[in-house]
């Protein structure tokens, strides 16, 4: 049917949009020729029409395209055509459908809501006026939609570097239009690269592409991280979306093996736990061997050791375990082998060994020297201790003058090795002093009383062991601690042992000594202090008489004294 509001003009070509009749959308939409700018240049003098060049809306969303005119005289318009300008069709491209998805509202303004791919083309706005004529201006409708976040996939079962192959793509999904896809990676500017590309255009004609990166990969690359990076346009702008990074595990073979031994083969030392590592700069870790050469054999131990984590543990080392002892790795790819060969010393003191000149026994004031020796494969240091493991002296010897029967006991020569810490041994030699017994305490003298029961002590010293005998009957107990030797007697007081008192008798190889024991009444001690006491008494009273007749004589209450004089006085006078 024929335009309302204008005469449709005669254009080549038509294309064919939708018309709505009166301020916004009025009666139902018809389908009318579209005509051409051209063919209304006449009228674009008298009536402007004015629409934005491009706009853009995102895939789903509402797109909104304003129609504005201006008319001379500020007349009105008479109708308001939109149309759309046909674009050739792409291979199995659907035809666009409006129904139910365009309104135009009072401010003549077009709606298009949940936009397809199809959406994107010329929309026309035609304005007609009347004796003004008609007029129109066209819009790009551009459909976009921002592509998610590409996924980076690395190969999970690693790649070696025989391998060409790092099989990694990158897919964005859903962008329009099509993007461009880049790879960040830190491969060789001289590495070999390929990057094939794959596009698809989804029933919903938005695009997913998928990119791979092929290329040789060495054992540099074991730390690289890959990403790739969508570009994309959006409003003039040239914009971009990252994946997240990867890592690619890399097997390479190995290049250099190492063995230690832990802890520090200076400080290994007899008794120790010593573990031998073996490692290897290979991914994946290679199976490893171990070996320690006696004179021209190799004697596997293998079996002793962990071969997945290269570790040979030795437990409890002896001066035996000293030796040459080799790791050797296979690579099961490419079946080479590495090794490498450590020299384990294994640190010991033996053959402690102390020499006494003149040999033992000893007399008392004799002189004796101590000589203390060790075998080592490091230096050593000598000290000597008492039985109490107080220090006496340092070195190789130990003087000892005089010796008394106090000086018996015995003496350690302690032997460390200062540069390897823990390492030591001992040796004891007994010093021993002979001679016949001293009785150096006894229990004398002695208060006692008649049938009370005591205790009385001896205490000798001597070597040989000596043996005490008492000259009376009683319980006794021996106590013997290195050259000493106490006993206690007890017994029962009476008259013969009171006035004859005890003999204490020491006696060993060497000869006997004896010492009395001295019993005295404790009622002796009581009358002396009786005695004492009646004798100051004494004193005192005499003192005081001795004063009561001065003191008389001074008053003159003694008359015999004065008589005398006087008769003195007269003979004289005579």
């Amino acid at each position: 049917p024929p335009c309302a509001g204008a005469a449709a003009p005669r254009c080549p070509a038509p294309s064919w949009g939708w018309r709505g009749d009166g301020p916004g959308l009025g009666s139902p939409l018809a389908c009318c020729p579209q005509p051409s700018p051209l063919c209304s240049a006449s009228a674009a003098s008298k009536l402007e029409v004015s629409m934005p060049a491009v706009v853009e809306v995102a895939f789903g969303d509402t797109a909104r395209i304003e129609c504005n005119f201006s008319i001379p005289g500020n007349g009105s318009y008479t109708s308001i055509n939109w149309f759309y300008v046909n674009r050739p069709p792409q291979p199995g491209e659907a035809v666009a459908d409006y129904k139910g998805r365009l309104s135009v509202d009072e401010g003549n303004v077009l709606s298009i809501s949940r936009v397809t791919v199809q959406d994107a083309r010329t929309i026309v706005c035609q304005v007609g006026a009347g004796g003004h004529g008609a007029g129109e201006n066209r819009t790009e409708l551009r459909v976009y939609k921002i592509p998610e976040a590409p996924e980076i996939t690395a190969s999970r079962g690693g790649i070696s570097v025989l391998s060409r192959d790092i099989p990694q793509p990158c897919a964005p999904e859903g962008p329009l239009p099509r993007p461009a896809v880049a790879w960040e990676q830190p491969l060789s500017p001289l590495a070999e690269v390929k990057i094939p590309e794959t596009v698809t255009r989804e029933s919903s004609w938005l695009y997913t592409v998928s990119s791979s990166l092929f290329a040789f990969v060495t054992r540099e690359d074991r730390n690289s991280v890959y990403h790739c990076t969508v570009h994309y346009w959006l409003r003039g702008q040239r914009r971009s979306v990252e994946s997240r990074p990867v890592n690619v595990t890399v097997f390479y073979p190995a290049r250099h093996v190492t063995l230690q031994v832990l802890p520090s083969p200076a400080l290994v030392k007899e008794g120790d736990d010593v573990k031998l590592v073996c490692e290897a700069d290979g991914n994946p870790a290679p199976v490893f061997s171990f070996y320690k050469r006696e004179s021209w054999l190799s004697h596997d131990l293998t079996s002793l050791a962990d071969t997945n984590s290269g570790v040979l543990n030795l437990q409890d080392v002896k001066k035996n375990s000293s030796g040459l002892y080799k790791c050797q790795t296979l690579d099961l790819d490419d079946m080479g082998q590495l090794e490498k060969d450590v020299e384990l010393v294994v640190n010991y003191i033996e053959g402690v060994n102390v020499e006494m000149e003149p040999p033992s026994p000893l007399s008392e004031g004799a002189n004796v020297k101590l000589s203390c020796n060790a075998d080592s494969p490091v230096a050593l240091d000598f000290q000597w201790r008492d039985a109490k493991g107080r220090k006496v002296a340092e070195g190789k010897q130990l003087l000892l003058n005089n010796l008394t029967f106090e000086t018996s006991s015995n003496f350690s020569c302690k032997v460390t090795a200062h540069s390897v810490p823990g390492l030591e041994k001992s040796k004891q030699v007994a010093v021993a002093v002979e001679g016949k017994p001293r009785i150096v305490s006894i229990s004398s003298p002695l208060y006692v009383r008649q049938d009370e029961v005591v205790n009385l002590t001896c205490k000798a010293i001597a070597f040989p062991r000596p043996s005490v005998q008492w000259n009376i009957n009683g319980t006794a107990h021996e106590y013997v601690e290195n050259q000493h030797i106490s006993s206690n007697l007890t017994v029962r007081v009476d008259h013969d042992l009171l006035r004859a008192g005890a003999m204490c008798r020491v006696t060993n190889a060497l000869g006997a000594s004896e010492k009395h024991i001295q019993l005295l009444d404790h009622k002796t001690p009581e009358s002396k202090g009786v005695i004492i006491v009646a004798i100051i008494i004494c004193i005192l009273v005499v003192a005081v008489l001795g004063s009561v007749i001065y003191f008389l004589h001074k008053k003159g209450k003694i008359p015999c004294g004065r008589a005398g004089k006087q008769d003195i006085a007269r003979n004289t006078s005579i």
